[in-house]
């Protein structure tokens, strides 16, 4: 089998500093050897010089919308039926894409319309498109009325492309199960109102027989299932239920940080939205930029309190939304190291390490070990000393499986 020998990396493996003049061998799709010295060369090896270059694992983004594009842009279309399902497959294929180039290689969804991400998963998988490894989302599962059920009730339709309406706890189970049979591998509730929602952000909209329900049902089948969260008693009564994926968090506080580090769940904080949100349009659409304001603050705030307590965040947020589309994301890590007191080394953990294991796949992806498949990026520059390396700019290769998926080699 042909090598692939990667010489004179600077190796941020996903957990430790950077270390100098290290050397990578891939064969087939993985890792097989990281030394400090140069293996004997073989025929057929193929070699690429670093040359100080920095060699990290691919990222992950753990909050995606996959088929979202202006979302909220059209007041009069229902929620997540702007286009027809077919269109958004391309969508949704071109934002995989986009993530990919810029050195996501896996992306975990958190809410899709018209049940499209399982189809398009499929497609990458069989080699038509390119693209991420994906972890399809559902529709987003929620109660009649709940904040983004906005179908006028004469129009006579049961739900909008993004949501499906569940009422009571078999309700609940029911739709889990079929969203799970038509290629969900992540469920996403919407829980309470707030955080990015003109619904008052104390508003629960599932009772507990409900939420106990839903998460049991995907424990089951064995998915994951996430939930928008804001206030404190939905966030702990998601917790103590067993939810794997707390979306937002924005009422953390002492009481919550324990019970995150005791269940392991994981948090996407999305606080590049709201932050983009409050420069680009204030208090428009309904939002109160005080409000907004003071949630960010509050947040910038407990991030770094969370973290050394061992709360597990990871990245990702609402792309695709109005004023905010896909491509992003390098802002996200500039958001977090420059106002949420995060160092680059550990917003790199979050999109490195803690999101393998968010995608149960913590054994053989987000670091670079032997065994471990070889999704990889090589930078130009050190992106614990300067966050603009990743932020401001693609890598200069992104390798899926051992293949140079996006960018080019260096020196050629």
């Amino acid at each position: 089998m042909t090598r692939l020998v990667l010489t004179g990396a600077n190796l941020l493996d996903g957990t430790n500093a950077a270390v100098a003049d290290r050397t990578v061998v891939v064969e087939g799709e993985r890792i097989v050897a990281v030394r400090s010295e140069r293996p004997d060369p073989q025929d057929g090896d193929v070699l690429v010089d670093l040359a100080g270059r920095t060699l990290m694992p691919g990222m992950f983004t753990c909050h995606f919308h996959a088929t979202y594009h202006e979302l909220g842009s059209k007041p009069n279309t229902p929620y997540g039926n702007e286009y027809p399902p077919s269109y958004q497959a391309l969508i949704a294929a071109r934002n995989l894409r986009t993530a990919l180039e810029l050195g996501y290689t896996g992306v975990v969804g958190a809410g899709g319309s018209n049940d499209v991400e399982g189809g398009v998963k499929r497609a990458i998988e069989d080699g038509l498109i390119p693209g991420p490894r994906f972890w399809a989302s559902s529709r987003e599962l929620s109660t009649t009325g709940h904040s983004n059920d906005g179908v006028p009730w004469h129009w006579g339709m049961g739900a909008s492309g993004a949501v499906r309406l569940c009422d009571g706890a078999e309700s609940f189970r029911l739709g889990v199960r079929e969203e799970i049979k038509r290629g969900a591998d992540v469920i996403k509730l919407f829980v309470t109102g707030g955080h990015g929602t003109t619904a008052p952000k104390d508003r629960i909209e599932m009772s507990r027989a409900e939420l106990a329900a839903a998460i049991e049902a995907a424990h089951q089948r064995g998915v994951l299932i996430r939930a928008h969260l804001v206030n404190k008693p939905a966030i702990m009564m998601a917790l103590e239920l067993g939810i794997d994926i707390v979306d937002h968090c924005d009422e953390m506080d002492d009481e919550v940080i324990a019970a995150l580090v005791e269940t392991g769940a994981f948090v996407v904080p999305s606080l590049h939205f709201p932050k983009h949100f409050l420069g680009f349009m204030g208090s428009g659409l309904g939002f109160a930029a005080d409000a907004i304001r003071a949630d960010l603050n509050h947040m910038y705030a407990m991030i770094p309190k969370a973290q050394a307590a061992g709360v597990r965040f990871v990245l990702g947020d609402d792309y695709g939304a109005i004023g905010f589309p896909h491509g992003m994301y390098g802002a996200e890590l500039r958001l977090y190291t420059e106002h949420a007191g995060v160092t680059p080394l550990d917003v790199l953990r979050w999109a490195t390490r803690n999101g393998a294991e968010l995608a149960r796949r913590g054994d053989d992806l987000g670091r670079v070990e032997p065994g471990r498949l070889a999704d990889l990026l090589i930078l130009d520059g050190d992106p614990t000393t300067d966050i603009g390396v990743l932020a401001d700019r693609p890598p200069r290769a992104v390798l899926k499986g051992g293949e140079l998926v996006a960018g080019a080699w260096p020196g050629r």
